[in-house]
């Protein structure tokens, strides 16, 4: 099963990521755009693993304060482009929190240095930066385990916990 932990977007949010993708795709800007329903912030990416009660049993403990969770520039890595969230320290601790659970497990996950953002367009091609980032907040209360899996040739995310 390919997991990762996230937090999952308020709908506020992602209607208004979808009006800037629309905006997108009306000025030309090409790619694979990601869906309303799998926009989200990665913590960490778990990837392939066998181990899904492990994981859960790790991540189950972990409480977080509430905290306020803002879009701020796009920007990209590569040909993937995305909109960065203001980081804050409950959004840091909520990061920390899972590696330092899944460190503790013995679960191994992507290390890459935690970089607060959604995905908005894979494989991206075109001028974006006549563009203006989407707006919004939202309050963060829980993280989600959540599951990747291929149906029909599209990525579906499920939250598993």
């Amino acid at each position: 099963m390919r997991l990762f932990a996230a937090i999952q977007l308020s709908d506020e949010m992602k209607s208004s990521i979808t009006g800037t993708m629309h905006e997108m795709k009306k000025a030309g800007i090409k790619g694979n755009y990601v869906p309303m329903q799998n926009l989200h912030v990665t913590l960490a990416f778990i990837g392939e693993t066998k181990e899904t009660p492990k994981i859960k049993e790790a991540l189950q403990n972990i409480q977080i304060k509430p905290f306020r969770l803002s879009m701020t520039e796009l920007n990209t890595f590569g040909d993937i482009l995305w909109v960065g969230v203001k980081g804050n320290q409950g959004l840091s601790m909520a990061a920390k929190s899972v590696r330092e659970a899944l460190d503790s497990a013995g679960i191994g996950y992507d290390r890459t240095k935690f970089e607060p953002h959604i995905t908005l367009i894979r494989k991206m091609g075109g001028s974006w930066k006549q563009i203006s980032a989407p707006k919004g907040e939202m309050m963060v209360k829980k993280i989600s385990l959540m599951k990747s899996e291929e149906k029909n040739g599209k990525r579906v995310y499920t939250e598993i916990q």
